[in-house]
């Protein structure tokens, strides 16, 4: 276990050097997480070496979710002043994922028909 998630930590800051250095825009964990997704590619066991930590890891992913309520409960007082921006903000943006997800998923399906 100790040794996966030192594998995925590796991949993780190894996106954050490589994006820093580049002064890419992509977020560095969204670049580790690539190149892992390449990794698994190129040496299929590195799959099975990190499946039972993943899976391990997801289970408890709502976990990461309690700091970002701390900090919504923390800064009530700024969201009262603000909270028809907020909702519009939540509302507009809920609408564009589901229209940007739905949008790519007839792209691919109208592409793996040919």
């Amino acid at each position: 276990m100790i040794r996966a998630i030192a594998i995925l930590l590796g991949f993780q800051l190894a996106g954050e050097v490589t994006a820093r250095a580049l002064g890419l825009s992509l977020p560095g964990p969204v670049l580790g997480f690539a190149a892992l997704f390449v990794a698994f590619l190129v040496w299929p066991p590195l799959h099975a070496m990190l499946a039972e930590t993943a899976r391990g890891l997801l289970a408890h992913l709502s976990l990461l979710f309690v700091p970002a309520g701390v900090g919504v409960v923390g800064h009530i007082s700024s969201l009262g002043a603000q909270s028809a921006a907020v909702l519009a903000a939540i509302i507009a943006s809920t609408a564009l994922a589901i229209a940007v997800g739905a949008g790519t998923f007839v792209l691919v399906d109208r592409a793996t028909r040919r």
